[in-house]
């Protein structure tokens, strides 16, 4: 055995004794009565289905497995009555009466939803990170769930994959500060409490550097890299007490994350400590077999033996592991191991004291969409909001005058709230029309569609997969964008709202192509032609290619895509009445071709001219420039400041101290 090993082993067994003495004494004796199919049971997640699936799979014959005491979690299950039905079942009709445990996707807001996590990120306000997490918990334990599938810590640096919308961008510490705010936010200090639920990190591990920017695909990665550049949020997460982990679909070092060992045992809990429960990703379990690691048999005692504690909806735990123990390709100390890390859970949550805990049909309309909750989206919006230019001070606008407010996504309803919002009702939020309305109710504000937002019938079917996203008009192209032009030559300013749909960017929502569709383009161009002024409300849920929009004559406000409270938000900053303070957390690039981009790129032997001047035998580019088109950390204000005597304490510091900066600073503008 090589020295690593040896220690980690001697860690895993260090870290064993002092878990075991740290066992509940009630899960314990449960665990006296449980038979194997019973344990086996508990590592089974099911979801009836009936919400937004996010995967082929649906559970089958759910009723009579909890009955038989073959489910431990349910998801896609939400409200104190449909909650208490299945919990009852549990509770009322299986042998030993286990409760579930009910989990959800609450990724940024449940019915109250606020901006996209990656927008949330943009505000660098570590302090409303949390009290959004606080909001959704609140609101989500109020319809009966206590389990959420978040945060999401992925590290992200190719804006091609759909999935940087559900994270904090780029850079370890700053996402490892958000995963941090995010826990303890859903968690706050009681499990117990009805007001806080069980978080989930994920996707464990590297899912954010998948190859080509595309989901499920492979990542390859060394450890430098892989410790210093991508786990750090995963390890904020859990020393912030997390109590649960998924895994992810990519593998790592050859082996797919849901059974790898080095991964879930040697480095989650023989390294960092972690006591929790792990659960793979929708139906990741099954899929190993793609990865050609055999049968669904086969890859479930593999998994269970690398350290997953819990199956999403793949059911291959419940239908192999008993086979598996009577050929000896797992013991029972596997599967007790599993299980008792899930019935801990269920512990903390207070759930063996009382099923029905958070079934309290009187919290919904208490808890669930308050006007207090609004106030806090539409407050955490105006703080994710990025300020990209401002062309001659146009902003903020005067609440007077003829404002023509264009473009497809200017009163469009159903692509407020973002992606991966499966809680939250469209039908609730404020669209930009209606937020220009009541913000600035004396000026003239009149709306025109002016294109949509994409003409490709194929790429709309794609995009709305999952509902209407990009709606094709039936009027041409043509007719909109005359209307539009005709409206704009008529008004005193020209407000035009582009970019994503909503589903143009989440789980499965990759592009190869991250710049504004070019009906969206012809739009653009065609209103600048008027030589009216011309603010661009940039709405998406990644970075995107923009070189096109950002040389134009033009204002630039990105608003991710906001939540329930869109317009009111951006109405709040575009008036004026909250100046824009958000600062990017994800470089954006000028071209597809310069991914991945990232503010911490080490240095080259052979580095490109400060000058950006082009040199033969030096890194860079014969087409475009090394620089980005808007780095990490970017974002305008209203005003201006100037910044000096910049001063450090000292000259040098040893691992683990620390060093202060100082500097002066001078607002200059208005």
């Amino acid at each position: 055995m090589y020295p690593k090993q040896l220690l980690l082993a001697l860690m895993g067994l260090i870290l064993s004794s002092v878990q075991a003495q740290k066992r509940i004494p009630e899960v314990e004796q449960l665990l006296q009565k449980m038979t194997i199919d019973e344990k086996i049971g508990q590592l089974n997640l099911l979801t009836p289905g009936g919400g937004v699936a996010t995967g082929e799979v649906v559970s089958q014959n759910v009723g009579e497995k909890i009955k038989a005491g073959q489910v431990g979690g349910l998801f896609g299950v939400a409200g104190p009555d449909r909650v208490r039905k299945a919990q009852e079942i549990a509770v009322k009709e299986s042998r030993l009466g286990i409760p579930l445990l009910f989990g959800s996707d609450v990724i940024h807001g449940y019915r109250t939803t606020y901006p996209i996590p990656l927008g949330l990120s943009s505000s660098w306000d570590m302090d409303l990170v949390r009290q959004a997490a606080q909001m959704a918990a609140k609101e989500a334990t109020a319809d009966g769930i206590n389990w959420n599938f978040s945060p999401m810590v992925d590290i992200a640096r190719d804006p091609r994959w759909g999935r940087i919308a559900e994270g904090a961008g780029e850079d370890p510490y700053l996402s490892s500060k958000v995963a941090e705010a995010m826990v303890k936010g859903y968690q706050g200090e009681d499990l117990a409490a009805t007001h806080t639920m069980l978080a989930c990190v994920k996707h464990f591990a590297l899912y954010g550097a998948v190859e080509a920017g595309r989901d499920y695909n492979s990542v390859d990665m060394g450890k430098i890299k892989m410790f210093n550049q991508y786990l750090p949020p995963y390890k904020a997460a859990i020393d912030a007490g997390a109590a649960s982990v998924m895994t992810s679909f990519n593998d790592v070092d050859g082996v797919p994350a849901t059974g790898n060992r080095w991964l879930l045992t040697d480095l989650l809990r023989n390294q960092w400590g972690f006591d929790g429960f792990v659960v793979s990703d929708y139906t990741s379990l099954n899929e190993m077999t793609q990865h050609g690691l055999g049968d669904l048999q086969a890859v479930s005692a593999l998994a269970l033996k690398a350290g997953l504690d819990m199956d999403m909806v793949g059911e291959g735990f419940l239908t192999t592991l008993k086979k598996s123990l009577n050929e000896g390709k797992v013991t029972e100390a596997d599967i007790t191991k599993a299980c008792r890390r899930v019935l801990e859970a269920k512990y903390i949550s207070g759930l063996f004291d009382d099923p029905y805990r958070y079934l309290d049909f009187s919290r919904p309309k208490r808890d669930i969409l308050t006007m207090e909750h609004r106030a806090l989206a539409r407050k955490l919006a105006t703080r994710s909001f990025v300020l990209l230019k401002n062309h001659n001070d146009l902003l903020p606008l005067e609440k007077k005058g003829k404002i023509a407010l264009i473009g497809p996504l200017a009163d469009s309803r159903e692509n407020m709230l973002g992606t991966w919002a499966p809680t939250g009702d469209f039908k609730l939020a404020v669209t930009i029309l209606e937020g220009f309305q009541n913000v600035a109710s004396e000026a003239s504000i009149n709306h025109a569609r002016g294109a949509n937002i994409s003409d490709d019938t194929d790429f709309a079917k794609n995009v709305n997969a999952l509902g209407e996203r990009i709606v094709i008009d039936e009027r041409s192209p043509e007719t909109m964008l005359l209307e539009a032009v005709d409206l704009a030559k008529s008004s005193d300013v020209v407000v035009a709202v582009v970019g994503e749909a909503t589903e143009m960017s989440g789980e499965s929502s990759n592009r190869t192509d991250i710049s504004i569709p070019e009906s969206q383009k012809e739009l653009m161009r065609a209103l600048v032609a008027t030589g009216k002024p011309v603010v661009l409300i940039l709405m998406s849920g990644r970075p995107l290619t923009i070189s096109e929009e950002f040389a134009m004559p033009v204002s630039i406000l990105q608003v991710w895509h906001p939540g329930v409270e869109a317009g009111n938000a951006i109405a709040d900053v575009v008036f004026g009445d909250y100046n824009p303070s958000g600062k990017l957390t994800a470089t954006w690039p000028m071209n597809v071709g310069q991914i991945p981009i990232y503010h911490s790129a080490k240095n080259t032997g052979r580095p490109a001219p400060e000058s950006g001047e082009f040199q033969k035998f030096r890194s860079n580019y014969l087409d475009a420039p090394n620089t980005p088109l808007l780095p990490f950390g970017y974002g305008l204000s209203y005003t201006t400041f100037e910044y000096s005597n910049l001063s450090l304490s000292k000259r040098e510091i040893n691992q683990g101290e620390s060093i202060t900066v100082t500097v002066s600073v001078n607002k200059t503008g208005d």
